[in-house]
């Protein structure tokens, strides 16, 4: 599937051609000259005319309101790309009403129940815009919720996966890894790795009252060992600050099975959360991105519609096409197109003065004919 397209539109102004003639001289000229360049006809309806004060005041914002649908759409398909890497499902072809999106463009046909081709433009491409923009604030809302779930995973995560100098140590200690009565206590003590021979060599001499052979490896990770050591509760002070002195942290830690279970409870429901949100948003990506990419088909009908009669005056009379051109073709299919419009057009947009200015369409390049490119991607 291509993800680049051209829609263009060509003057029918000469005595004798019809759209259905110049339509077949089109797709001639490709099939002979660059057969493989995709060609598709774009029906663009009998669209309700105004004024052309209202048109040119109108084609001011076509190409600005473009770029914004566009972007909408880009944003909801990467939205899309993100959810599904995050789920570990294999992406799939994006569908519009039902078919996949370059269907929907190359057999594009206008929704007269959404939008009444008696209705002014300026009225239709409002409509398109403010629906667009009330789905990307949809998203806004609907993905922070979900960025937010994700965020406290992430952080309960870097305590559980850090150094053993700041992670949580619940899920690395057991019950009997514990001592605690009246007198005695177990603390946790943070090795360097490379400290490990001198920490149970001198362990037992930091204070009197260390019970002896007491320290006991619990787990090691790249920079630390995790050790415990019990001793007598009434020099658990003395003890840290000698530990410190060579070196050793010991870590403020109380045992709490219920802390523990409640912790283990809460990454479970925010798991849960998370995968229920994802679901939830992508289902609704999906939904909204054949909903922004219709309106945005819709609007490129509109668009082509008020260049095209801006372009070549009225009563509105003119080819509207889609093209897929390779980029070694492109250049190739420029000169067919310009040729099918007409030596007086192509005079006109190729005289000094023109060289390239912008067209219509806010294209980097002027054409002697109506054309845009669109992104899928």
């Amino acid at each position: 599937m291509a993800t680049r397209y051209w829609i263009v539109s060509l003057p029918v102004q000469s005595p004798g051609t019809t759209a259905s003639s110049l339509w077949s001289r089109l797709q001639d000229s490709i099939s002979r000259h660059s057969f493989d360049t995709p060609l598709y006809r774009f029906n663009v309806p009998d669209l309700r005319v105004g004024t052309l004060d209202s048109l040119l005041a109108l084609s001011d914002d076509l190409v600005k309101s473009n770029i914004f649908i566009e972007g909408v759409s880009h944003k909801i398909r990467r939205q899309i790309e993100d959810l599904e890497r995050a789920g570990g499902v294999e992406s799939g072809a994006l569908t519009v009403d039902g078919v996949p999106v370059d269907t929907y463009l190359t057999r594009f046909v206008w929704d007269e129940g959404k939008y009444p081709t008696m209705s002014p433009l300026k009225e239709t491409v409002g409509n398109i815009q403010s629906q667009v923009a009330k789905i990307e604030d949809d998203m806004k809302v609907r993905a922070a919720e979900y960025n937010n779930v994700r965020s406290q995973l992430s952080a309960i995560n870097r305590k559980q996966s850090g150094s053993l100098a700041v992670r949580d140590l619940s899920n690395l200690v057991k019950p009997e890894d514990m001592v605690t009565s009246e007198h005695l206590v177990t603390l946790l003590a943070i090795i360097p790795k490379y400290s490990q021979k001198d920490w149970l060599s001198s362990y037992e001499s930091l204070d009197t009252f260390v019970v002896p052979r007491s320290s006991k490896k619990l787990y090691e990770d790249n920079e630390y060992a995790l050790y415990t050591v019990t001793l007598f509760a009434k020099v658990v002070d003395n003890f840290k600050v000698h530990a410190r002195e060579k070196g050793f942290q010991v870590r403020d830690f109380e045992y709490s099975p219920e802390a523990q279970e409640s912790r283990k409870q809460e990454m479970e429901k925010l798991l849960q959360d998370q995968e229920t949100m994802r679901t939830s948003l992508l289902q609704w990506c999906y939904a909204s991105y054949s909903e922004v990419f219709s309106s945005w088909m819709h609007f490129c009908a509109v668009r082509v519609f008020v260049e095209s009669i801006l372009r070549y005056g009225l009563p509105p009379s003119f080819l509207s096409a889609v093209l897929a051109p390779p980029t070694k073709s492109e250049k190739k299919v420029r000169s067919i197109l310009e040729e099918l419009c007409g030596n007086a057009h192509s005079i006109y947009w190729k005289s000094e003065d023109d060289v390239g200015v912008a067209g219509l369409g806010g294209e980097t390049e002027a054409h002697p004919y109506v054309s845009f490119t669109i992104n899928f991607v």
